[in-house]
């Protein structure tokens, strides 16, 4: 680890180190989502029909339960408040108030967003953010897309930019910013460019409204949101007090934030100026708003004709003390933000990183910021209704055994349109990039998902809102020894009491694997999907019968994993206290039992390891006794890879109790050790390697990784090898169930169509295998070289390797010789590559196309795609010797 970084503290790192857990500076950022509708949390349904009990169609006239969606919305930690802007283009049959997509049945590759918005900039404190949003003049295509994509499974979506729309520069780029003159003091600007060849009209609409709690707290006042004068609304309410609203012209309108039931329900309405009571004044000119200018939600109205190539800025201003003079400091705050957002980000970018690529890292960063999200959902009071409210007329009870689960609480999301909701796995990820830009932040999220609102009971981790008891991969605590080691260096101490607290609640959830997940005591784990929708020959989670058991090489390599980041946590924290030594040597057994029960499951001689193909497979086990591997070839014989650990033989030396007992199981289980990698032989610089992966069979799996014909792609490591295009596996029992290689989107329903490791490159396995390179070059060193690619005859270092694969994940983001970047979509104006108001944006999509590049899956998930920042912050260190 190296010392702490020598830095210069600018404005913006002095606000982060005084803005924890969302006080101060953090209170306020841009924490809507981005789709409210056809959630779980918003799903009332009798028989759990999540995308339709709140459509796109009706999200404008039904007040939500648990949270708000906006276009480049802000608003507080507790979301009482919210603040964003809405547009009309005068020919549209609504505002645009929200952003469109397709729901999982309406897509051809599953549910999908079909906009055009891009998260350009964000501070840690979101002190400035800046936000492009991409609006068609002529009618927005609604119906198109939906048509579009009523196709089958093997043909790729539909977009936005195949129907036409932006043909002659027919739209509006819309920009959104933020400055904060101080953590209550928001300052928003809208400005609209016309891109068009003539004159186009157009409605901007800032909305500030309250989130609707009080129909569900009785102990709570309606809000209210007030006229005070020509430029200025008040807003009140017990929860939030008073603040202001200030707004450069325009005319206000008032509704309340209140279902229009007579519309969604058919019944009449409790409240005559509704939610939706803007949208139709401003289309229809109906007597939908407030004369009284009072309600609990409002828009300033501006109209516009914005002349060819022109623009036109529109400024808002929400403060919690009144301002006599709200403009006339306006244009300096926002100069003097974005000057010191751009101070911030110089001074974290390593300084020989090439334009284009420093572009990429401050992009990433961006989004991944602009993705946190208050998400609110209290299983129980969703379930069975709250204090003094009738139960709902639920008949499926989606997450019935998680009555604990109360979230409530700012956090990262994958994607905030297309997965508003956390993602425990996911979320592991994100705090890895986190820590680069905001650490505190990073552990904060990590801690949340192990708190007694969060974890269950029994020590499982909440997966996701659609089934918090499905298992993802247990990466947790991976991300907590990172996340800890990048706290480290930025600060320049160890925090020890995040470790510590950290490890009890890991220690619970391994606890649960143990008993859940190995039933039979035999250290070979079972965990169903495990995040890798699609990547099996049937869903894991649910076996076709007559099978008793399927024996995962990736569940069981992960629990390897697991076991070493806890036995790598004991040590660090026996050097504090000599009672983590027993715990240390415990998950030091651990480890042994896991890498010899990978090649001896059950005793019954039956290995994970496939000697003839020279690779890890799952192991079908029928319930007539019979056994076979599953010969697929795919991430799951990769994953045992990440199962490495080096540790420094001075530590171990330290602790005697660790030493003694240590040496006490390689005596007594010399069949145990024999399984693993150099865990008795130091190395020329006094390092022990701890790999499930013995040498041969490192080299066995290398071959396959690095072979373009199997896993290497021009653009990263494929998630199914390319041998399985000619070469389906076929499983057969009652009927067949066939894999083949698919390099893009998913043809199968599985998983409902919206995901794929059945052959595209994901950048969250890539960056653990070149990870885990690494580790195995600091122990083998330079001289320990493969061929790269397989069978050309050009061989390579492990470091060498890992720099390969990070350059073709780079390519990625790299122009081609079309010149756009590869990842991008090429539609028939070829706008992203030819257009200048195109050209130099990026997307960070969910995964890419295993042959083409292409960007597939959710366009805006950061999340993990953001990962292509610590490559970019890592490069450095593998170019040099």
């Amino acid at each position: 680890m190296k010392n702490k970084r020598s830095i210069h503290i600018n404005a913006e790192r002095k606000r982060l180190h005084s803005s924890g857990e969302h006080k101060s500076w953090k209170k306020w950022g841009p924490y809507l989502a981005e789709r409210q509708w056809g959630t779980v949390r918003e799903d009332y349904s009798q028989h759990g029909d999540t995308w339709n009990f709140i459509s796109h169609e009706n999200a404008r006239s039904n007040a939500y339960r648990w949270g708000e969606e906006g276009i480049a919305g802000f608003c507080e930690e507790d979301q009482i408040l919210c603040l964003a802007p809405a547009f009309w283009n005068g020919n549209d049959p609504i505002i645009k108030e929200r952003l469109f997509g397709l729901t999982n049945n309406q897509g051809n590759h599953g549910e999908d967003v079909k906009e055009l918005y891009f998260h350009l900039e964000s501070t840690p404190t979101h002190s400035y953010c800046k936000y492009l949003y991409k609006y068609p003049q002529k009618i927005f295509p609604y119906q198109d897309l939906l048509n579009g994509n009523q196709i089958g499974r093997e043909k790729p979506e539909y977009e936005l930019l195949d129907t036409g729309v932006f043909e002659d520069g027919k739209y509006f780029d819309c920009l959104i910013e933020y400055a904060k003159a101080n953590p209550e003091d928001i300052l928003m600007k809208i400005t609209i460019f016309n891109r068009g060849p003539e004159p186009a009209n157009i409605h901007v609409l800032p909305h500030i409204w309250f989130r609707n709690y009080w129909k569900h707290n009785p102990r709570f006042e309606r809000p209210i949101i007030v006229k005070r004068d020509a430029g200025t609304l008040t807003t009140k309410s017990e929860r939030n007090g008073v603040y202001y609203f200030y707004h450069d012209g325009g005319k206000v309108l008032f509704c309340e934030n209140e279902t229009n039931n007579q519309k969604v329900y058919g019944h009449s309405n409790v409240h005559k100026y509704v939610k939706d009571g803007v949208n139709d004044h401003v289309i229809n000119g109906s007597s939908t708003v407030n004369p009284k200018t009072e309600g609990s939600k409002a828009a300033a109205w501006y109209k516009d004709t914005i002349e060819c190539n022109g623009s036109r800025i529109y400024r808002i201003r929400l403060s919690r003390e009144p301002h006599p003079h709200p403009w006339l400091d306006f244009d300096e705050i926002f100069v003097q933000r974005k000057t010191e957002a751009d101070e911030y980000f110089k001074e974290i970018t390593p300084p020989n990183l090439p334009s284009t690529r420093k572009k990429i890292l401050w992009n990433a960063f961006s989004g991944l910021l602009w993705t946190k999200q208050f998400y609110y959902f209290d299983v129980h009071k969703w379930l069975f209704g709250g204090p003094g409210e009738d139960p709902p007329n639920r008949i499926y009870k989606r997450n019935e055994q998680w009555t604990h689960l109360t979230n409530r609480n700012i956090i990262s999301m994958p994607d905030k349109w297309e997965y508003p909701w956390y993602a425990a796995w996911d979320l592991a990820f994100h705090t890895t990039t986190f820590a680069e830009v905001d650490p505190v932040f990073a552990k904060d999220q990590l801690q949340l998902m192990l708190t007694e609102y969060y974890m269950h009971p029994n020590g499982q981790i909440p997966a996701y809102e659609w089934n918090f008891s499905d298992v993802n991969p247990p990466v947790h605590s991976w991300a907590v020894w990172e996340v800890f080691q990048k706290d480290k260096k930025y600060f320049g101490k160890a925090d020890y009491v995040f470790l510590e607290k950290c490890y009890h609640k890991l220690l619970i959830n391994f606890t649960w694997w143990i008993n859940q997940k190995d039933k039979e005591g035999m250290a070979i784990f079972e965990g169903g999907f495990l995040g890798l929708d699609n990547i099996g020959v049937f869903d894991r989670n649910y076996m076709p019968k007559g099978i008793r058991k399927l024996q995962q090489a990736d569940a069981t390599s992960w629990m390897a994993l697991f076991a070493l980041n806890m036995l790598r946590m004991s040590l660090e924290l026996a050097l504090q206290n000599p009672a983590y030594e027993e715990s240390a040597a415990k998950f030091f057994r651990h480890f042994l039992n896991i890498g010899w029960s990978m090649h001896n499951i059950g005793g019954q001689d039956v290995s994970l390891w496939d000697e003839e193909d020279a690779f890890y497979y799952d192991v079908v086990q029928m319930e007539d006794g019979f056994s076979s591997r599953m010969k697929v070839r795919s991430l799951v014989g990769i994953i045992p890879l990440f199962a490495v650990e080096v540790i420094q033989s001075d530590l171990i030396d330290r602790l005697k109790e660790f030493n003694s007992r240590a040496q006490k199981i390689i005596r007594t289980r010399p069949d145990l050790a024999s399984l693993i990698s150099r865990i008795e032989e130091k190395n020329s610089s006094g390092h022990y390697l701890f790999s499930i992966m013995r040498g041969f069979r490192l080299e066995h799996v290398m071959k396959k990784l690095l072979d373009e014909n199997e896993f290497l792609s021009p653009y990263g490591i494929r998630s199914l090898s390319k041998y399985h295009k000619d070469n389906p596996f076929i499983f057969e029992h009652h009927g067949n169930h066939r894999i083949s290689y698919v390099p893009g989107e998913s043809d199968t329903d599985m998983f409902g169509g919206n995901s794929n490791w059945r052959g595209p490159i994901w950048f969250p396995l890539n960056y653990l295998i070149i990870r885990s390179l690494l580790k195995f070059y600091q122990y083998f060193g330079p001289t320990y070289i493969y061929e790269f690619p397989t069978g050309s005859g050009h061989k390579l270092n492990l470091k060498q390797i890992a720099a390969e694969l990070t350059n073709r994940l780079l390519k990625l983001f790299e122009r081609n010789d079309a010149g756009r970047y590869q990842y991008h979509h090429e539609d028939k104006n070829h706008l992203f590559a030819k257009d200048k108001y195109f050209r130099d944006l990026h997307l960070f999509y969910e995964f890419f196309d295993g042959e083409t590049g292409r960007g597939l899956g959710a366009s805006h998930q950061t999340g993990w795609t953001a990962l292509v920042a610590n490559l970019l912050l890592e490069i450095d260190e593998l170019d040099q010797p």
